[in-house]
């Protein structure tokens, strides 16, 4: 039984819903993504999804990518070429990749109709991809055309202490609000660690101070509060509003717990992108389109006006206003060069791990830094 239907009672294919997975480093998100890859396979029929690896870093991932940036980028040699280290290497590689990225989207848009979930797994430092420009860049480029959820993946036994749990909500509001799409949190690791204290300190603010009070370091020598146990009350009283319009699941990338009811949310959440976020950003297009318009329109004519004023001055010089026919444009950019595994023998193919992702035949030459 399939989580998310096909087709409309219409009989239309509706478009996929995208995952994007953001989470700290070491919070099991290319696992996460494994397991839910493992799940759609395992429906019956099988939905597999569509797979997207943005870490230029990682050596290996448990999924096999249909777009992998390092089949784009190599990140070892963009360390070498602009003398970055490794952050900033990630950060330059998945630059250059959203350069482009138009093609990604085309590949995607074209697989549509065979998919229902496509995937996307972010670099493991959150920050990079959602403090960077390119980061936005490829949020923005795919919701504005598919229906999108943020999947906040969080490390449930590092966030037993209460310090750490208030830090991954805060980055996790921080991002909801940043990207405005809809954002689910998902508990990883309740194998390990279930999430039910999470889930109460959510919902019971009083709950929550109380396990701030008992853990230790929360009061100096004189048993006063300290400031980081008063900094995370008073935070706590502000994510209360948060907590309310928030979806939270657990789940075990391990055994596969909670996975049905991550996609639940899911369901959850693109209804929610259809009612609220899909006519906000429809708004927003069409005031930016106006802008420009009205923009050009005003270029336009001081344009003509100028031309105006200079052929009455120099009538001759407008004779020689001809644009020559054997210019040609030019064009920097390079052939396609983003490959979608998908339409490589599968499966049972033998894909070697430690292969060079970039072939001897692509001639991509990353411009240099002044």
């Amino acid at each position: 039984m399939s989580t998310a239907p096909s087709s409309s009672s219409s009989g239309i294919k509706r478009k996929p819903s995208v995952i994007i997975t953001i989470g700290m480093a070491g919070a099991g998100k290319s696992t996460f993504v494994q397991r839910i890859n493992s799940y759609l396979h395992s429906l019956d029929p099988p939905s597999p999804p569509y797979i997207l690896n943005l870490d230029p870093a990682v050596t290996q991932v448990p999924y096999e990518a249909n777009i992998d940036i390092r089949d784009t980028v190599n990140y070892q040699e963009v360390m070498k070429q602009y003398n970055l280290g490794p952050n900033g290497g990630i950060l330059t590689a998945l630059n250059l990749f959203t350069t482009k990225f138009d093609q990604v989207l085309g590949i995607v848009e074209k697989r549509a109709d065979t998919v229902d979930h496509i995937i996307l797994d972010t670099p493991g430092q959150i920050e990079i991809f959602t403090w960077s420009a390119s980061g936005a860049i490829i949020t923005d480029a795919i919701a504005s055309s598919l229906p999108t959820v943020v999947a906040y993946i969080v490390d449930t036994p590092r966030s037993s202490a209460p310090a750490t749990f208030m830090s991954n909500m805060l980055y996790a509001c921080s991002i909801m609000y940043k990207t405005k799409l809809p954002f689910i949190l998902v508990f990883n690791k309740t194998d390990v660690q279930p999430h039910d204290f999470a889930l109460e300190w959510m919902q019971d603010f009083e709950a929550f101070q109380s396990a701030l009070a008992s853990h230790s370091g929360s009061h100096d020598s004189e048993g006063e509060p300290t400031y980081m146990n008063s900094l995370m009350n008073s935070m706590s009283l502000v994510l209360d509003e948060f907590y309310k319009h928030l979806k939270a699941v657990g789940v075990s990338s391990m055994t596969g717990d909670g996975v049905k009811e991550f996609f639940d949310a899911v369901e959850e959440s693109r209804e929610v992108y259809e009612k609220e976020y899909l006519p906000e950003l429809e708004r927003s297009r069409a005031a930016r389109e106006k802008t420009l318009q009205d923009v050009k329109d005003d270029s336009m004519s001081r344009l003509m006006k100028d031309l105006a004023v200079d052929r009455a001055k120099n009538p001759d010089a407008a004779l020689h206003d001809r644009w020559a026919s054997d210019e040609e444009d030019d064009d920097d950019d390079a052939e396609i060069n983003i490959i979608d595994r998908s339409e490589e023998p599968w499966p049972g193919q033998y894909i070697d791990m430690t292969r060079a992702r970039r072939q001897d035949g692509e001639q991509i030459n990353w411009p240099r830094p002044s």
